[in-house]
């Protein structure tokens, strides 16, 4: 069995290619459906999701379940939003193994940050839909969160509008499932130039956060725009990337409003069409082209 390897970032990341064939991120079901007032059957195809090791040192840190799929940008993004990293060069090597009934990403990481985690270390599992799962205190729980308020970032009521807009159309396993939530990272003017989806929010979220950072994307250079919810966890995420704006279809919980506050982060929610509602910090949100902030050309990812 030959091992590919990926040099497209500081982080090399080896892949055994031969394990990872019969892993999917669909499947296709048989279901009984009332259609028209009558009950047919046909077929659907539904997202898979299993369990995700991510593996320090040799030791589990957490187990997510998780899409198996963009597992590379998972390993970055989830080491750098747990403040396992800094930065993808922090990483040695991820290799992305296998095993009967899930899969483990086992990641290397520099001496120091090692040493680091070590003197941190902690185990966390949980379902999808949790994302403080093995948190031993209500301290842990409620972090501190980065404060953002320093960004330059401005952005027009029409980016607001254009970044959910886009997002739409580049969400392929949600156009083929209706089952996944998505994540991506619009830069004023140049669009989206990442989109990472996921069964769990806060998965696309790392996925998102791993890809732009492999790419070499600052988060102060844009917003972060999500399908889902705004959860606390989705903010604190957000702000541990750099990003000042989250942008999501859904509503946020009140905990998530506080905390945006407090981190001088714009909270952007309930997109619909060119409506939308701003929670916290509007003056990052202004009306002209002029509000746009420049930015460096870079190839799509």
């Amino acid at each position: 069995m030959a091992d590919k390897r990926v040099s497209s970032s500081p982080a090399v990341v080896t892949v055994r290619a031969a394990d990872m064939s019969r892993f999917r991120t669909t499947m296709k079901v048989p279901e009984a459906a009332r259609r028209a007032g009558a009950m047919v059957t046909q077929s659907r195809l539904v997202p898979e999701e299993m369990p995700i090791a991510l593996t320090y040192g040799g030791s589990t840190h957490a187990v997510m379940m998780a899409t198996p799929a963009d597992l590379e940008d998972f390993a970055v993004g989830f080491s750098l939003t747990e403040g396992i990293i800094t930065g993808p060069e922090q990483i040695e090597a991820v290799e992305i193994v296998a095993e009967e009934k899930g899969i483990d990403l086992q990641i290397t990481l520099v001496d120091e940050q090692n040493e680091a985690l070590r003197l941190r270390r902690r185990h966390m599992a949980g379902p999808v839909g949790c994302g403080l799962c093995g948190i031993e205190s209500i301290e842990q729980a409620v972090r501190q969160t980065p404060d953002v308020s320093g960004s330059p970032l401005r952005l027009s009521e029409q980016d607001v509008v254009d970044a959910v807009g886009l997002l739409d159309g580049r969400q392929p396993l949600h156009i083929e499932t209706r089952a996944v939530h998505g994540a991506a990272f619009y830069v004023p003017g140049r669009g989206l130039i990442a989109v990472r989806e996921d069964v769990g929010r806060h998965n696309a979220l790392d996925k998102l956060t791993g890809a732009a950072a492999r790419a070499g994307f600052k988060g102060t250079q844009g917003a972060v725009v999500v399908t889902s919810r705004v959860s606390v966890e989705m903010v604190q995420k957000t702000a541990i990337a750099g990003s000042p704006v989250i942008i999501a279809i859904s509503a946020p919980t009140a905990l998530a409003i506080r905390t945006a506050e407090e981190a001088g982060m714009t909270l952007i929610a309930l997109v619909r069409g060119d409506e939308f509602e701003i929670f916290t910090h509007a003056e990052r949100i202004g009306r002209d082209e002029e509000e746009r902030t420049p930015f460096s050309a870079r190839a799509p990812l």
